[in-house]
């Protein structure tokens, strides 16, 4: 029997999750939207609520408990993180998405002491945020699902092995999330120039305190102004051998193992999406046209009701893939949490642009969350690779 209820431990943590984020990030939230000010560091008034929702397991949350974490599933990370994607969709992806999934990450391909050391901050009281850096300024993320042979093409950034440690040189793009801000990082590099980007990628931990990485200023988007984004430069960077995670060449292989981000991002935008609907749906309710409120205006109406639809959907879709990253993690990687991301973002754009339909003209005005909703929910198309190519990736398994 299928069952769609939530447990109580869960209706809990849902619960927990809704507080945190409408007490703690929301008037945080508030004061960077509202802000003018283009050099404001968001990072500044995140960090305190960051370490309040990892204090609260929100960041620890799949990990095993022997090493501190919770022992939980990624639904339940999913449920946290909806709830949080209501209030600010980059501070759940930015901050708790990609740090809880790159926890996650070490446990499943580094090795024991690997994983005793990176991930001692959890016990340790003070959390650490992480970061991935993978895009470079002048080649394609998307070349990652390049199956041609040809050396040269992909990313630049170079691991040189010398004895013991490596040397890493190279430029990642302005597009790197958290770069700047995080306690560490996994740098994606290759250890071979003349093979294949699939077969000379390698995954590299490293702290943010290594001489020679130095980051560029924060860049700005459209949207997604609690985050921070910047570019990576790594000019002689020496690393430890025993900081590389898993073998040489093995990254491609390795991220097969991590459908919870995509997943986690998914869970985020359907939170977006939700808030579009609810905040629409609260306007309607109030609006007065013609003598009675707008949602008992046919052309309003079947728009709420869309939009209700496309949010459960969603929800659904990515519980589905939830539930798969336990049962069948390659399954997971290669069709549900791209399917996840994609149709989830899908669904936060179009609610997004009905929101702004809805509102009418304050839904292009900055005192209506309208247009936040829609700047922010663009940003997820190509957050995490684009839609197409994610789609062109799962024809390949079908």
């Amino acid at each position: 029997m299928i069952d769609f209820n939530l447990t109580q431990e869960q209706q809990i943590l849902q619960i927990q999750a809704r507080d945190f984020a409408q007490n703690e990030i929301q008037p945080i939230v508030r004061i960077i939207e509202e802000s003018n000010n283009l050099e404001i560091e968001p990072w500044e008034f995140c960090q305190n609520l960051f370490y309040k929702g990892s204090e609260l397991g929100f960041t620890s949350l799949m990990l095993p408990e022997k090493l501190g974490g919770g022992g939980r599933k990624c639904i339940d990370l999913a449920i946290v993180l909806e709830e949080i994607g209501v209030v600010d969709v980059s501070i759940a992806c930015s901050y708790f998405n990609l740090t809880a999934a790159m926890s996650l990450f070490v446990t499943r391909a580094a090795t024991t002491e690997q994983q005793k050391r990176i991930l001692s901050f959890v016990n340790s009281g003070k959390p650490h945020l992480f970061s991935a850096a993978e895009s470079e300024p002048n080649v394609a993320t998307s070349d990652m699902f390049c199956a041609l042979p040809d050396s040269n093409i992909g990313m630049k950034t170079f691991a040189a092995r010398e004895g013991n440690t490596y040397i890493l040189n190279g430029t990642k793009s302005s597009l790197v999330t958290n770069a700047g801000i995080a306690d560490a990082y996994f740098i994606i590099a290759r250890t071979a120039m003349d093979k294949p980007l699939r077969e000379s990628l390698s995954i590299f931990f490293v702290p943010t305190d290594t001489p020679g990485i130095k980051f560029g200023k924060k860049t700005q988007m459209i949207g997604w102004k609690a985050s921070h984004h910047a570019e990576i430069s790594l000019d002689n960077v020496p690393v430890p051998a025993e900081n590389l995670i898993g073998q040489e060449g093995e990254a491609g292989k390795l991220l097969m193992l991590l459908p919870e981000v995509a997943i986690g991002l998914a869970a985020s935008y359907v939170g977006l999406a939700r808030a579009a609907y609810e905040y629409a749906l609260s306007y309607a309710k109030q609006r007065v046209s013609w003598g009675r409120p707008i949602i008992e205006h046919q052309a309003v109406a079947l728009k709420l009701a869309d939009m209700m639809i496309n949010t459960q959907a969603a929800r659904l879709v990515v519980w589905d893939a939830a539930v798969t990253a336990e049962t069948s993690p390659q399954l997971a990687a290669t069709i549900k949490a791209p399917a996840a991301k994609t149709f989830a973002v899908d669904v936060a754009i179009k609610n997004a642009q009905t929101a702004v339909e809805i509102l009418g003209g304050y839904g292009v005005t900055k005192e209506c969350l309208a247009g936040k909703f829609l700047a922010d929910a663009t940003i997820g198309y190509s957050c995490d690779f684009t839609r197409d190519i994610l789609r062109l990736g799962i024809v390949n398994f079908l």
